[in-house]
């Protein structure tokens, strides 16, 4: 059995995953999928939340659960959030799995690696308060105002990176990617092993059988490594 922790990306909460994390539990691993601060049904105030913030709510969970070996997927934003659990608590994971997510360096943000068309939105989207980016119209209704200190704030790295098993899976299906420079870059790096799926961005639910396969595959790795 494999115990997978599921980070969602902007403005979604632990619910984006529940297909996938249910099927995972049919299969017998374990699956958490969180739901950062600022963006339950309830948020708290936006203003102090920031990146250092979601990474402290993925190590409590960690924490309190007393997790270990685990496997831990992001998408999209949230591998900004899982660039930093793997810097702070290596020890406590035995693998990465970055779908269609940022896989950040030291001192980098979402707001460098987002591309300008996402630059603009979040502006855009973020004149109402000048605090949280609201969620662009036709979107899911559970998605909430993504508070905007986790997209300016720099990833702070404090040691070498882990050598953990490292997976990004590339969506190529959608024209607006901010992820093909990160593709082009990874796939030659053999720290990494790179899918592409022709599909879009929110591929969980756009290519859910091939999304599964991806994590079933990497668990199967890590017992056998």
């Amino acid at each position: 059995m494999a115990t997978f922790v599921l980070i969602p990306g902007g403005w979604r909460g632990g619910w984006w995953y529940a297909p996938l994390a249910e099927r995972l539990r049919q299969a017998g691993h374990a699956a958490y999928a969180v739901t950062l601060s600022g963006l339950d049904d309830t948020p708290a105030p936006a203003a102090p939340i920031n990146l250092e913030t979601h990474i402290a709510d993925v190590l409590e969970l960690l924490s309190v659960e007393d997790l270990s070996e685990v496997i831990l997927c992001a998408h999209s934003y949230g591998g900004m959030v899982a660039s930093g659990v793997a810097d702070r608590a290596p020890e406590r994971l035995a693998a990465l799995i970055y779908l269609d997510a940022f896989a950040p360096e030291h001192g980098q943000a979402w707001w460098d690696l987002a591309g300008d068309d996402y630059r603009r939105l979040a502006i855009a989207q973020a004149g109402h308060d000048g605090l949280t980016v609201m969620p662009r119209d036709g979107v899911d209704p559970r998605c909430r105002p993504h508070p905007l200190g986790t997209f300016v704030q720099r990833l702070r790295l404090t040691r070498p990176a882990a050598a953990l098993p490292r997976v990004f899976l590339y969506a190529t299906g959608w024209s607006a990617t901010p992820f093909t420079a990160q593709y082009e870059r990874l796939r030659t790096d053999s720290a990494w092993t790179v899918h592409t799926i022709a599909c879009g961005h929110d591929l969980v639910h756009h290519a859910p059988d091939e999304t599964f396969q991806v994590l079933i595959e990497t668990a199967r790795k890590v017992a056998s490594a």
